[in-house]
């Protein structure tokens, strides 16, 4: 398989996270989302996807793009460990985590969505997450285990770390999500979550480096 990933891609990141869960080795190829105007707009990489947006996965013979479908794909052919629980009802509870946190959250704190936004972009990234975070702590506070979903791994986890390091990043105020933090504490201490780790890819830049 080879991955095309940016370090600091929270997207990228559910994905490398689930490659180390199931064990699955690959190469990686880092598109650079802002220098040269940005590498996911060149000409190679947009027949790769589209979208022009990362992370884009080659692997068994096709080419997929998007998080959530990428690793659906690994779950249904690579099934061990399991992101997804066998119990239909947390089934659907990881699910909704996940979108809430890829279809709520993320996509209006995104480097696109930032660039539009202009000079007031940390103050829209703290609100957006902020309003997410609020009722993604109200969720949880009835889902979570020592995880988001009781106590096993799932695909909402793969979610919630990423979007906490958004979080962080843009300054955001943890002191009212004691949920959200304590299941992200507990994640950030998993070899998977570690090795995929923003601040230990190939393209991590020197000051950003664990």
């Amino acid at each position: 398989p080879i991955l095309y990933s940016y370090f600091r891609s929270s997207c990228s990141w559910r994905v490398r996270i689930a490659l180390a869960l199931k064990g699955i080795s690959y190469d990686l190829v880092p598109v650079n989302l802002i220098k040269d105007g940005g590498q996911q707009f060149s000409a190679e990489f947009k027949a790769l996807n589209p979208m022009q947006q990362v992370p884009a996965l080659k692997i068994d013979g096709i080419t997929l793009s998007q998080s959530l479908a990428i690793i659906h794909y690994l779950e249904e052919t690579r099934p061990n460990p399991r992101l997804l629980p066998q119990d239909p009802k947390k089934r659907a509870q990881v699910r909704m985590i996940a979108d809430h946190i890829v279809s709520g959250i993320q996509p209006l704190q995104n480097l696109s969505t930032l660039k539009q936004i202009g000079e007031k972009k940390t103050e829209w990234a703290q609100n957006c997450i902020a309003s997410g975070f609020q009722a993604l702590e109200q969720i949880l506070q009835q889902t979570a285990g020592q995880y988001c979903v009781g106590d096993e791994v799932s695909m909402a986890d793969l979610c919630l770390a990423p979007q906490v390091a958004n979080a962080e990043r843009f300054k955001v105020d943890m002191g009212p999500y004691p949920t959200i933090t304590r299941i992200n504490k507990a994640l950030l201490e998993l070899e998977a979550f570690i090795v995929s780790h923003p601040s230990r890819q190939p393209d991590t830049p020197a000051e950003l480096r664990a």
